[in-house]
């Protein structure tokens, strides 16, 4: 088979995904993370646990249910996913493809590997050792990409802690970070010895990143290391730790993509903080998509690196949405042609530019805030919902994309949990995704969001569970973030 000639357009570019025909499976509990990408992509389908159209989304396959699975992780998802006889006899009756995930592990490479599927994301080693915080630390140093006042060390009990800190400047009130895991989780605020107790028990015997506490405000950008350089997205600021919303003080619970709600100059900061930081993620070999968290100082706006999620992650939704509606081409697309085999060339600064213009919007993810375990008798459909003018909720018609929205009344909502399943305290409900805010610039939630986020999580019906096996849950329950 002939090579295909270098690509030097967008057009170009569109055109050869569009007419691609290597089989892309996108593996992940739910579509949300790529959807809609499909429509730019040829060969591309996902592959789910959850049926969250109900059979009706044309691109997605949910393999039939024959085990009872007890999953962990997002990575036993994908292993039970790739394992799936209907899943492997799908594979092997078409050329060789690629298989996208969100997360995965050594058990899901040698899978792969099974089946003739290669992965288009950087190896589970690498993107281990890049997920430290430790090692991202040490990353954007070198990138000239720092992070808030800090310094690195172990400490065994409350007085370590504080030697530890006051030997770099940063005073007794203090934020430290454990290297692995859900910041909503592995980030804890000490500044005295009554803190230090409650969390030590999470904190001795690890490698520790310890910050000195900023007011500040948090945020996320996605971007694309490639050849030619690194692509960033949309800058979004973080919404946390809204009780309403989520159980977890801290944990994350969504974006606003606003471009008024930073002081002029800082999205600029931001975007040149991720490019810097990309160009140095390729030459450690990682190559493809990447978020990483923010955090404005908001005495001084001084921007500082947070933390680096390797992989596509729950900023990817409206990262593609923005830089497809404004920009006309989704950021995903520079991801594919560099684990496809085709050359490119093209003027990352003038893609670069259709980007960094847009409206508002929103997305909010609705976990379980009740803490119980009962079964779903009845769950809020996929598809646009409307808000009238007292504020409740309705269902107004299918939809499979965010792009069907008509105004700021409506919203796309995507189901996890449906009907016979389980929910939990923690459990992801769903996810909306709006125009407009849903925080205002004082970070405080508006009373729009909180009336959609009660309007959905009222169409939820459950009941106690009879006397029957028990329900299995992730044992850390911050991993039963499925998006």
């Amino acid at each position: 088979m002939a090579k295909t000639k270098k690509l030097t357009s967008l057009t170009e570019i569109f055109r050869f995904l569009r007419k691609n025909t290597t089989p892309i499976y996108v593996i992940t509990p739910t579509p949300y993370s790529l959807l809609g990408l499909d429509q730019w992509v040829g060969a591309m389908e996902f592959v789910n646990y959850f049926d969250i159209f109900d059979g009706a989304h044309p691109r997605v396959f949910v393999p039939a249910t024959i085990t009872a699975p007890e999953f962990q992780s997002m990575e036993d998802v994908a292993n039970y996913l790739v394992a799936h006889p209907q899943f492997r006899d799908r594979v092997k009756s078409r050329p060789r493809g690629k298989a996208i995930f969100v997360m995965f592990d050594e058990e899901t490479e040698a899978l792969c590997e099974q089946v003739g599927l290669d992965i288009a994301l950087a190896p589970a080693a690498l993107r281990t050792r890049l997920d430290s915080k430790i090692e991202t630390t040490r990353l954007g140093n070198e990138a000239n990409v720092p992070s808030a006042p800090n310094v690195l060390g172990r400490a065994e009990s409350y007085e370590a802690l504080i030697a530890l800190a006051k030997s770099a400047g940063l005073g007794s009130d203090l934020v430290v970070q454990t290297p692995y895991g859900d910041s909503g989780r592995t980030t804890f605020f000490i500044k005295s010895e009554k803190d230090w107790d409650k969390v030590a028990a999470k904190v001795i015997d690890q490698d520790l990143k310890v910050m000195k506490r900023l007011n500040h405000l948090p945020g996320t950008i996605e971007g694309c290391a490639t050849r030619l350089g690194t692509f960033v997205g949309p800058v979004m600021t973080d919404i946390t730790g809204f009780k309403e919303i989520t159980p977890y003080k801290g944990g994350w619970c969504g974006n606003d993509i606003s471009p008024t709600i930073l002081p002029e100059g800082v999205p600029e900061k931001v975007r040149d903080m991720a490019q810097r930081f990309g160009d140095r993620l390729y030459r450690e070999g990682y190559k493809g998509v990447f978020c990483i968290d923010f955090l404005l100082d908001t005495d001084t706006n001084e921007v500082y690196l947070g933390e680096l999620n390797p992989r596509v992650s729950g900023a990817s939704p409206p990262t593609n949405l923005i830089t497809s509606t404004y920009g006309g081409c989704p950021l995903f697309l520079f991801h594919l042609l560099e684990y496809l085999d085709v050359d490119y060339e093209i003027d990352v600064e003038a893609v670069q530019a259709r980007w960094n213009d847009y409206d508002h919007w929103t997305q909010l993810i609705l976990k379980q805030t009740e803490d119980k375990v009962e079964l779903i008798t009845r769950a809020p459909r996929s598809g646009i919902w409307r808000m009238g003018i007292g504020g409740e909720v309705s269902f107004l018609r299918n939809a499979l994309n965010v792009t069907s929205l008509a105004d700021e009344n409506e919203a796309f909502y995507l189901r996890v949990h449906g009907v016979g399943e389980y929910c939990y305290h923690g459990a992801d409900l769903g996810c909306l995704l709006a125009r407009g805010r849903m925080q205002t610039d004082k970070r405080k939630l508006t009373e729009r969001a909180r009336r959609w986020n009660a309007g959905l999580k009222s169409q939820f019906h459950s009941v106690p569970i009879a006397a029957a096996p028990p329900v299995s849950m992730p044992s850390d329950l911050s991993e039963a973030k499925w998006f």
